[in-house]
């Protein structure tokens, strides 16, 4: 049962006042004042979950494969993308032109154990070339079918995560290794030639995306076979092997073969998206009609939650009329229930909880959370919930500029699996003659869950909304 509980503090004087007022007319004495600290968790959060396949979809990660999971359902996903141009290619010595490159690839690369299914299941995936350019803005539920032709296949292979190329990345900042999954589809050399020859006659297209866009539009990557495996690649490079003119160490000339140069990449400056069909197993549609709230992932479902704010303000006023009285902290803890599931799919890593007025401003312009109009939590694995912290703004904003009186946009919120991107920032200085190293975590990108599958049921029945604050009242 959720209960108010007051601990009263009897030995410390508290200057404390609602919107930051300070009362100097406390009193003649100590004991003419009471100090409270109250913590009031008798709030209720509802709601229900919706289904969302529009999703602006951009992320780091270029999902692809295609799974039939029981107890999830069956999802596909391809990609299409645009290119980063290098701003340079080699030409120098490279004397028989174009001719003297040898082969090409398109390079996909994913971190260890990054995919969702079974490592040995066989796929093939194919690749074409675009014959328009893609539109702004790209959605989930895009549709790739006219803007390519099946005559236009660039190069195909057939692969499993347990037969990628396994590498080795050293960090040059830190010295950590990590690995990471390579898969190599065989281009004609053609491509990589028409590519040369463009930036030896126009060296201008290479500039901007934009401009080698009009050159050349992106490609479609897709499975044409196999199911039962989902890889989140995070990077894709067009890579060639060409011969080089020089001299060798005896300073003797020589026609130096297999030099390797990326001509171009997919980045995050380019248009890209991972294109979406999800189908929920069956279970999952009736746990929704039962009224359970399912958060499911990529484009699948989401919770529209009514947050009781209003409720909030008027306690909190209607408790501090006759006192002084500040908020110190709001936090909104759910429970999730993993649901199982045949690739043990889990609970999304992170929940986006955005107002429903402001989700789509929100993605079109690449924002971070504000503790006023969007938060987002962690799953804690031990706990098995998610706490949204740092609500005391969202509620003071209320107070200080609305007069306390919520509107319906204050309300109603979306909560939504998302992706976290963070940065670390590492540090090093000296402390009396010894090195030492801090690290810090900061948040660079929020987007739309696409990463990877992910499913959780939330129990909104007994998430904890609960509010502290400190109440002075003068005897």
């Amino acid at each position: 049962m959720k209960k108010i509980i007051l601990a009263l503090i009897a030995t410390i004087v508290v200057t404390i006042g609602f919107n930051s007022c300070i009362d100097d007319n406390i009193g003649p004495s100590i004991s003419d004042i009471g100090s409270a600290i109250i913590e009031d968790s008798s709030f209720d959060i509802t709601g229900v979950s919706v289904r969302n396949k529009h999703l602006r979809s951009r992320s780091s990660t270029q999902l692809l494969g295609n799974i039939c999971a029981d107890g999830f359902g069956t999802m596909t996903s391809d990609v299409v993308a645009q290119f980063m141009p290098t701003s340079k290619i080699d030409t120098v010595g490279v004397h028989g032109g174009a001719q003297w490159i040898d082969s090409c690839f398109i390079t996909m690369r994913v971190a260890e154990g990054d995919f969702t299914g079974d490592s040995l299941a066989p796929m093939r995936m194919e690749i074409y070339e675009l014959n328009h350019q893609l539109p702004i803005p790209i959605f989930s539920d895009f549709d790739p079918s006219t803007y390519y032709s099946k005559g236009d296949l660039m190069g195909s292979i057939t692969y499993s995560a347990s037969e990628a190329i396994k590498k080795t990345n050293t960090s040059s900042s830190t010295g950590a290794t990590s690995y990471y999954y390579e898969i190599r589809v065989p281009v004609s050399v053609d491509y990589a030639r028409d590519i040369f020859n463009e930036y030896k006659s126009d060296p201008s297209v290479f500039d901007t995306p934009g401009n080698f866009a009009d050159f050349f539009p992106g490609i479609y990557i897709t499975n044409s076979y196999g199911q039962g495996n989902v890889m989140n690649f995070y990077d894709i490079e067009f890579v060639t092997y060409y011969r080089k003119f020089g001299k060798n160490d005896a300073g003797n000339d020589t026609i130096y073969p297999a030099r390797q140069q990326s001509y171009m990449a997919v980045t995050p400056e380019v248009i890209y998206n991972n294109n979406i069909n999800l189908e929920p197993d069956p279970l999952i549609e009736s746990l929704i009609d039962d009224g359970k709230t399912i958060v499911m992932g990529p484009a699948g479902y989401e919770v529209k939650a009514s947050f009781p704010i209003q409720n909030i303000i008027d306690k909190f006023r209607e408790n501090t009329k006759d006192a002084l009285g500040v908020i110190n902290y709001l936090s909104l803890e759910i429970p999730a229930e993993q649901i199982p599931n045949r690739y043990k799919i889990a609970p999304p890593k992170y929940l986006l909880m955005v107002k429903e007025s402001y989700r789509d401003q929100f993605f079109e312009k690449d924002s971070l959370t504000n503790n006023k109009d969007a938060f987002y939590a962690e799953y804690n694995e031990l706990k098995k919930s998610y706490t949204f912290t740092g609500l005391r703004d969202y509620v003071l904003d209320i107070i200080n500029h609305k007069g306390g009186q919520v509107t319906d946009e204050d309300i109603n919120f979306i909560i939504m699996p998302i992706d976290v991107t963070v940065f670390n920032n590492t540090s090093s200085y000296y402390s009396y003659y010894y090195p030492s190293t801090t690290s810090t975590q900061v948040v660079t990108k929020i987007a739309p869950a696409i990463s990877k599958p992910c499913l959780a049921m939330l129990d909104l029945d007994n998430a904890i909304v609960k509010l502290t604050y400190s109440k002075q009242t003068l005897y």
